[in-house]
């Protein structure tokens, strides 16, 4: 980021040396001496933190940096979050058509996006609802939400969690869900998946298992969904949403591939 910015600035740096001197050597020189000097000391646009923020990649991390600059425009090292969770926000629309299309083969969707909502039964408590993803993974997203949004703090207290997520779990993640379902005795976890990963792997298949078995109630996006999803979780704005071409011949063939696992 701050390359492009180095460059913004020689140019126009440039453009000021040649307008008050006519010697072509020392033009020259002059270009050479900005190069050096300002490759190293401009600080990034805050437009480009914007748009990373908007984009969901690294917002937290951009902003930390900004806060840190210390007025040369070199930033302080500092430590990345190990992913990327945003409560209560909305996502792009370009953003949650792309990541959450249903289609059969993902290429370049390697993002997991989980859109969740949280009701405790009984209570005076507003149901708590935003996304997270796995950027900067050290945890997958599935993980990562026992991890900071439900954490086990009160085993008495009943919760209903609700899920829709970009695909199915990995077979780490249905591992770990399984046994936080084993344990947590009182939460009750639906999971609307987009797509299924992975899934003519044997592993794959006894992980979702072990999953349903716990407890989970394993479900396929149907269009209806993805329109609540768009509802609920997408900043559009004057925008409304109109499902792809193929989105409900590719939920039939999802519900067919899901129903041959858990049968």
């Amino acid at each position: 980021m701050a390359d492009k910015t180095s460059r913004v600035s020689v140019k126009r740096k440039e453009k000021k040396t040649e307008s008050k001197t006519n010697d072509e050597k020392e033009k020259d020189k002059a270009r050479k001496q900005d190069k050096v000097g300002k490759k190293t000391d401009a600080p990034p646009e805050p437009s480009e933190a914007k748009e990373d923020k908007r984009n969901g990649e690294a917002a937290g991390a951009v902003g930390e940096q900004e806060k840190k600059s210390n007025g040369n425009g070199e930033f302080e090292p500092i430590e990345l979050p190990p992913f990327e969770i945003v409560t209560g926000e909305q996502m792009s629309p370009f953003y949650f058509k792309f990541q959450f299309r249903n289609v059969e083969y993902s290429s370049g969707r390697n993002k997991t996006l989980l859109c969740y909502r949280v009701d405790t039964p009984g209570g005076n408590i507003e149901p708590l609802k935003g996304y997270l993803e796995d950027e900067h993974a050290t945890a997958h997203a599935e993980e990562a939400f026992f991890q900071q949004v439900l954490p086990e703090t009160n085993a008495s207290q009943e919760y209903e969690v609700t899920w829709y997520v970009t695909s199915s779990p990995c077979v780490g993640c249905a591992a770990k869900l399984a046994n936080i379902l084993r344990k947590r005795k009182k939460l009750r976890l639906c999971v609307f998946c987009s797509r299924l990963f992975e899934f003519e792997e044997p592993e794959i298949v006894e992980g979702l298992k072990a999953m349903v078995n716990a407890g989970c109630k394993l479900r396929m996006m149907k269009p209806a969904d993805f329109q609540h999803v768009w509802d609920t979780y997408v900043e559009k704005e004057d925008q409304s949403f109109a499902p792809w071409e193929d989105c409900q011949e590719n939920y039939n063939y999802y519900v067919e591939k899901l129903a041959d696992i858990l049968k």
